[in-house]
């Protein structure tokens, strides 16, 4: 039997290619159309709370944080998250999460938000974000809105449009 060693590293530009290739594996060509791809594009990822899973030397899973203001929040927009098909149910994913909220955590962010499903995400500790609360730049279904609140009373000031932060 094989041994996997799965190693977790922050992303730098050696892994662009595969994490482009994974994210097209898990979300097609539909990914770019989505209200997150439309924050994502208005500006850079954050490499230092990005990271991948290696196995044995192969990229087979990522997670990427975007520095967005959710109106008066500096927060961070995780995603996309994706593993290859050959690793999932293994609990990578939800690694690269809370590695990426912890780094987060610790670069000060008031907030972790992300458009997903609420029964993976919830037990990782996220919240649903109350409705009409955020505006994004494209239609969102609001129920998939979740957000890791870190600083003070973040439900209460999460309100206005989400946008990317310089």
């Amino acid at each position: 039997m094989h041994k996997h060693d799965l190693v977790y590293l922050t992303e730098d530009a050696s892994h662009a290619a595969a994490i482009e290739l994974i994210n097209e594996e898990a979300f097609g060509p539909g990914r770019f159309a989505r209200a997150a791809a439309r924050i994502r594009e208005q500006g850079p990822h954050d490499r230092s709370l990005s990271f991948i899973c290696a196995d044995d030397g192969e990229t087979i899973g990522s997670v990427r944080m975007t520095p967005v203001s959710a109106g008066p929040v500096a927060a961070h927009l995780l995603g996309p998250l994706a593993v290859r098909p050959s690793h999932k149910n293994r609990g990578i994913g939800r690694e690269l999460v809370r590695i990426a909220v912890e780094a987060a955590r610790r670069k000060g962010s008031e907030a972790v938000i992300l458009v997903g499903d609420a029964a993976y995400y919830q037990p990782l500790g996220f919240e649903p974000v109350s409705r009409g609360a955020l505006a994004f730049p494209g239609p969102v279904d609001m129920a998939r809105v979740l957000v890791v609140p870190i600083g003070a009373d973040i439900h209460a000031r999460l309100a206005g449009e989400i946008r990317w932060r310089g």
